[in-house]
């Protein structure tokens, strides 16, 4: 019995149904739980859990966290979503405006970081404007997965597609390749929300307010920290287009955009005590849960003996959608690109995976991390949830559309 993979249904089953008996769990404690399972059985060693816990993902979440809480805490942030937003006169304007927002920010600044800062700011507009908190959560979640397709630093996927696969010039090569298709994506991402809520769309004009800034030093802080993040992420676009030596990691980034909070602000202990902690929870689970399941070897056996064509179009991004909901799409392309490149598969292929292991996320709710920050980001802040069905509803034919637009433009324009 392949122990790994029984957990990993258990997950999966647990974060569907949420609840066994009079037993509540949220997403983190059903992750926690699979892990606890390899671990306990000796499907993964406790040497090998530590290391499978990647401290550098681990550091940015932490380091964008401190960030979007003194943001929010300080009133900053409402300040720039008013700025913004303002500008929306209607309730499709305002989910047109979310979705195109977050998705060209998430391709620069990275899913995740759009995740975390993105959530607050969405739960104030459904509430101020009497929408559906999901459906801009859903919004958000959509938006930042199918944005980020489009440029190498906007997932950490297409990071390592980027640096591995042999690209040139990756920040041009990823706008020519999937610029168009996804710009058309986040349009079809509006016409199916549209669809499933009708009810939250009507002529009635939207009247926008500014929320005062309740903390003067932290807001001073805040910006300065939103500041260096913008900055530094500048520096390292620039220095990938000009092919400059430098290595500044995203890791870098988040936690020198998080210093002023932590070393300047009088409130850092209680930033600190109140930021996601069950979200980094959730992340060193996953990915102890994860690395049990590659070390199983289950699913590069299955590849191997289907005997297909691994770098096929079609293939590529039928395995990338599959693959990337058990075994997560960071390990999907450690795993395929590799292989693609011993095929001597080309551009088209290359940006067809980055496409498809990102695109997976909008298919179920742990396709993406950034759906993750995003779920349980507003149950801790405003009691709000989307339940599996709520999500696979619209992701189901959500992602089958994506793929479909980015298979017709990779393989006809």
């Amino acid at each position: 019995m392949n122990i790994s993979l029984l957990a990993l249904v258990i997950v999966f089953l647990l974060i569907a149904v949420r609840q066994v008996g009079n037993i509540r769990f949220h997403i983190w404690q059903a992750m926690l739980l699979g892990a606890v399972i390899v671990i306990a059985t000796g499907q993964i060693s406790l040497s090998d859990s530590l290391r499978a816990i990647n401290i550098d993902v681990m550091l940015f979440l932490f380091g964008m966290f401190v960030i979007g809480q003194g943001l929010e805490e300080s009133g900053y942030l409402s300040r720039l979503s008013y700025r913004y937003f303002k500008r929306a006169k209607s309730r499709d304007t305002l989910l047109l405006m979310i979705l195109f927002g977050a998705g060209i920010s998430s391709a620069f600044l990275m899913n995740d970081t759009l995740a975390i800062i993105g959530t607050p700011v969405v739960l104030l507009l459904a509430r101020k404007h009497e929408m559906s908190p999901k459906l801009f959560l859903l919004a958000l979640a959509f938006g930042v997965t199918i944005g980020s397709v489009m440029s190498p630093i906007g997932n950490p996927q297409n990071l390592l597609i980027a640096i591995h696969g042999n690209i040139p010039n990756p920040f041009t090569t990823f706008l020519r390749w999937l610029f168009v298709p996804t710009v058309v994506n986040l349009y079809v991402t509006y016409v199916l929300l549209r669809k499933f809520y009708p009810n939250d769309f009507h002529d009635a004009e939207l009247s926008h307010s500014q929320e005062p800034i309740r903390n003067h030093e932290l807001a001073v802080l805040s910006r300065i920290s939103l500041h260096i993040v913008l900055l530094l992420v500048a520096v390292k676009i620039l220095t990938a287009v000009v092919a400059f030596p430098i290595n500044l990691h995203l890791t870098h980034i988040a936690l020198a955009g998080s210093l002023p909070i932590l070393v300047g602000s009088k409130k850092r202990l209680h930033i600190v005590k109140h930021i996601d902690w069950h979200t980094l929870v959730f992340f060193a689970a996953m990915f102890v849960l994860m690395e049990s399941v590659w070390q199983s070897g289950f699913f590069q056996s299955v590849i191997q003996e289907m005997r297909i064509d691994i770098a096929s179009l079609e293939m590529i991004l039928a395995v990338s959608i599959i693959l990337s909901q058990f075994i997560s799409n960071v390990p999907l392309v450690a795993l395929y690109q590799p292989m693609l490149t011993h095929a001597g598969a080309g551009l088209p292929e290359l940006m067809a995976l980055a496409a498809a292991s990102t695109i997976a996320g909008n298919l179920f709710i742990l396709g993406a991390a950034s759906n993750i920050i995003v779920i349980q980001n507003a149950e801790r802040r405003a009691k709000q949830t989307i339940t599996f069905w709520e999500f696979t509803r619209i992701g189901i034919p959500l992602a089958a559309v994506n793929i479909l637009v980015y298979w017709a433009w990779l393989r006809f324009v």
